[in-house]
């Protein structure tokens, strides 16, 4: 069963048509990536299922269902209500909030999960932010501030979680404890939608991919089908 369902999206920031006729589908307890180069308007579709598509145009067709509601047009708290979180691509934290004050300013458990995420929970996954709970958000290092981010979205307890570039910029080490802690949520049974440029993880981590090119669906499929033929991405993910 499909958790999230966009079909037919059409996008446009004021007179610049971006997505069009974009199809895309997360099933409940899977991990999905939406892939692409820059600019072809994997952000856009990001922010057009949680509700942050600008005025005046925005959305100019389609439809965007989550848990079988149209969720289209809906305001970006509606949808955080709903059950979908975003980690956004830059982390927008708090700066002058400590890390402990930043996670549990949106903390909740809307849908009474019997074992929901908790501040304790988030510190075992994160060690480092127990460490350095009282300290700003403006002193954390890039890697630490990408964990306050997965952190502070885990503590609405999602029904689905998106991540938007979630390892762009970081060392590969803390990258690695980035692709770690992904692993770990799929095997919890999180719904997962991931934004990322680095294939190889992504197909170790994910059940199904979707590929666009300026606006438009051009391939998709499972890990195995795209791990097969790398024609595909230097077709449509190479530089």
């Amino acid at each position: 069963m499909n958790l999230l369902e966009v079909a037919g999206l059409q996008l446009a920031y004021g007179q610049s048509q971006v997505l069009f006729g974009l199809d895309l589908a997360v099933a409940e307890g899977e991990v999905a990536t939406l892939l692409g180069r820059n600019g072809m308007g994997k952000s856009s579709t990001l922010r057009a299922v949680c509700g942050l598509s600008p005025a005046p145009a925005g959305i100019l067709g389609g439809t965007i269902r989550f848990a079988g509601a149209d969720i289209a047009g809906w305001t970006p708290d509606r949808v955080a209500r709903a059950g979908i979180a975003l980690v956004p691509e830059g982390r927008q934290i708090f700066p002058n909030l400590s890390v402990r004050e930043n996670l549990v300013a949106f903390a909740a458990n809307r849908r009474r999960v019997a074992e929901p995420w908790t501040l304790e929970r988030v510190f075992a996954l994160f060690p480092r932010l127990a460490e350095r709970q009282q300290n700003m958000g403006n002193q954390l290092s890039g890697g630490e501030q990408q964990m306050l981010a997965i952190g502070r979205a885990l503590l609405t307890n999602p029904r689905l979680l998106i991540l938007d570039e979630a390892t762009e910029g970081l060392a590969p080490l803390v990258r690695e404890e980035i692709w770690q802690c992904l692993a770990r949520l799929r095997e919890a049974g999180q719904t997962t939608l991931v934004v990322d440029k680095y294939v190889e993880r992504l197909i170790r981590l994910a059940d199904r991919h979707t590929i666009i090119e300026r606006g438009r669906v051009v391939w998709r499929g499972t890990s195995s089908e795209l791990d097969a033929d790398h024609g595909i991405w230097h077709r449509y993910l190479g530089v």
